[in-house]
């Protein structure tokens, strides 16, 4: 099941699916690292939900809501680690 990235909460990690918008958008995501298969975290989102802070490929990066919207990801769910008995 897929979302945009403006619906995920901050903390969680996605994989995005599908790049949306208008060309020079799309070219200029791809630019900053925004492109299919990649992981993404979710850090902040401001108050009034404009912008949007990710980490991707190791760095920092702020999104406009509505280019947020128009990335389509899927969410990872992480399985806990289990201990190892000693």
């Amino acid at each position: 099941m897929t979302t945009t990235l403006a619906n995920i909460r901050p903390g969680n990690k996605v994989k995005i699916v599908r790049i949306r918008g208008v060309t020079p958008t799309i070219r200029r995501l791809a630019d900053m690292g925004v492109v299919r298969n990649t992981v993404v975290t979710v850090q902040s989102i401001a108050p009034l939900g404009d912008p949007i802070g990710i980490k991707i490929r190791g760095y920092n990066l702020a999104l406009r809501k509505v280019e947020a919207e128009g990335i389509e990801v899927q969410e990872i769910i992480e399985q806990p680690r289990h201990q190892v008995s000693q």
